[in-house]
């Protein structure tokens, strides 16, 4: 008996082994197709990138044109395997940022010293004080106080708020950043339209039309100095990179400094204010004419609050003496110092802390700024720039558009409909090379088609992800993309026309 027990005892085993055997076979079957599903997830979420990769060691292992250098055309390649990754970004764009910088060294055999000077301009230096200072600004929280000053200006009606959200929005995106007011205005309208119906879809066309003014009043205002944005600080420094020489009077027009660029731009932001309001309301029919019943709760909520406090009191002062610090010293100091110095200035004071300034500052964006701007200054010391210059300006001529309105009209098409796929910031470092030669070859003014490809990315209408006001006022969730496009045309023909009208008529007046 004991001998029987035995055996069931080892057929027992035996049997448990088995399927212990087959369920482990089982669970690494399963592991092996699961770890094969994360692997084909990984490469289809990356496959913009190995596509990139491919297209990029394929383009160098072919010959390039036969009048362009070697360098040149490894640049060229660079700049399309760039542009290809700001388009999909199936990475981060930092990392972008980090592939340019090594390609640099490792293609271009450029020593790394060489390539890190060329990273660190006033222009970004500039680029990273202005976000600095962006946050130390949003912290004070001043948004409904803003909303309560302009009903107090305009009145209740509804198309008087949006006219005047669109001249608040552009009068402090003109020289804090778009995407900073954009952050600071979205509560304002979200507050205005809460406040007048608690159901969004009743509110649909009212809500279009307030978020619009806040985004549209940011973009078109975003051109009038060089603070409104890094896509200005950018062409400023690629003006003084391929143009300025301090030995040579001459070219001391293209040092451009805040106040100048002021004189031709800001009077464009100005031009296109009554437009946006127009555009928006012939094409979004708002609900409510008038938001009387808004503006009455948001009274309250302001009593409520009490008055300014002190430190909101000191930011304003503050920021105010780094606005005159850049009209009176960047030609002397440089933009990026004034910027530098005003952060450092709010920080001393314990308006902001450096740990609220080192998490609301995006550093890759500096990164991607300073290795687009990298990438640029190569380009024209390579002669890339000049080739795609004959290039396109042969692709204009037998139109007829290879010089004057008609070659603004191309460059600025060709601008938009680039800024409407990457950020215009991105649009403007990749661009401004090539448009600066183009004006060089064709005989034109590179102050003046410098301008109208900087004033071009901001007519990013079209897309979510065109300007950061466009994707901030979007996060709201009051939005479809759809909308983006049943208006982005129209202010799109209306910015461009504006664009060369005053590019025709008033810009001349400065250079005479």
């Amino acid at each position: 008996m004991n001998a029987n027990i035995i055996t069931d005892s080892l057929q027992a085993n035996e049997y448990a082994s088995d399927w212990s055997v087959r369920f482990r076979r089982v669970g690494y079957q399963r592991m092996l197709v699961m770890r094969s599903q994360v692997n084909l997830y990984y490469f289809w979420e990356k496959r913009w990138f190995f596509l990139a990769m491919a297209i990029g060691a394929l383009l160098i292992s072919i010959d390039g044109p036969p009048n362009l250098s070697h360098e040149g055309y490894i640049v060229l390649v660079m700049s399309v395997v760039a542009t290809i990754l700001f388009i999909t970004e199936p990475i981060p764009l930092p990392t972008v940022a980090l592939l340019i910088i090594v390609g640099q060294v490792l293609l271009l055999d450029l020593d790394s010293t060489t390539v890190a000077k060329t990273l660190m301009t006033d222009s970004v230096l500039f680029i990273m004080g202005s976000l600095m200072l962006a946050v130390a600004v949003v912290k004070q929280q001043l948004d409904k106080r803003i909303a309560w000053y302009i009903v107090q200006m305009t009145g209740t009606k509804t198309v008087s708020i949006c006219f005047g959200i669109t001249v608040v929005s552009g009068i402090l995106a003109s020289f804090v950043g778009e995407h900073t007011v954009a952050a600071m205005m979205l509560p304002v309208g979200i507050t205005l339209i809460t406040l007048t119906s608690d159901n969004p879809k009743r509110v649909r066309n009212l809500a279009a039309v307030l978020l619009f003014s806040i985004c549209y009043g940011c973009s078109v205002a975003g051109i009038g100095t060089p603070s409104g944005g890094a896509r200005n600080a950018i062409m400023v420094g690629y003006w003084k990179e391929f143009f300025y020489d301090p030995a040579s009077p001459e070219t001391h027009q293209y040092l451009m400094d805040y106040w100048k660029w002021m004189t031709y731009a800001y009077p464009l932001f100005l031009v296109q204010l009554p437009f946006v309001t127009l555009i928006l309301f012939l094409t979004f029919k708002p609900e409510y004419k008038d938001l009387s019943r808004g503006v009455a709760k948001l009274r309250t909520q302001i009593l409520m609050q009490g008055p300014l406090r002190p430190s909101a009191w000191l930011s304003i002062v503050f920021f105010m003496l780094i606005l005159s610090g850049w009209i009176t010293m960047s030609s002397e100091w440089g933009m990026g110092t004034v910027a530098v110095l005003g952060a450092a200035a709010f920080l001393i004071a314990g308006l902001v802390r450096w740990e609220e300034i080192n998490s609301g500052v995006n550093w890759g964006v500096v990164l991607l700024y300073a290795a687009a701007i990298s990438l640029g200054v190569e380009m024209k010391v390579t002669g890339a720039a000049e080739w795609i210059a004959e290039s396109f300006l042969a692709l204009l001529s037998p139109i007829g558009i290879d010089s004057g309105v008609g070659l603004w009209a191309a460059v600025s098409v060709l601008t938009t409909s680039v800024t409407n796929t990457m950020s215009n910031g991105a649009a403007v470092a990749v661009l401004g090379p090539i448009v600066l030669k183009v004006a060089v070859v064709a005989g034109e003014n590179p102050i003046v088609v410098g301008f109208i490809t900087a004033v071009s990315s901001a007519f990013a209408y079209l897309t979510v992800v065109g300007t950061p006001a466009c994707t901030i006022v979007y996060s709201s969730g009051y939005l479809k993309t759809t909308d983006f496009l049943k208006v982005g045309w129209r202010m799109a023909i209306v910015s461009t026309a504006l664009l060369l009208v005053v590019a025709s008529t008033y810009w001349p007046l400065l250079e005479g």
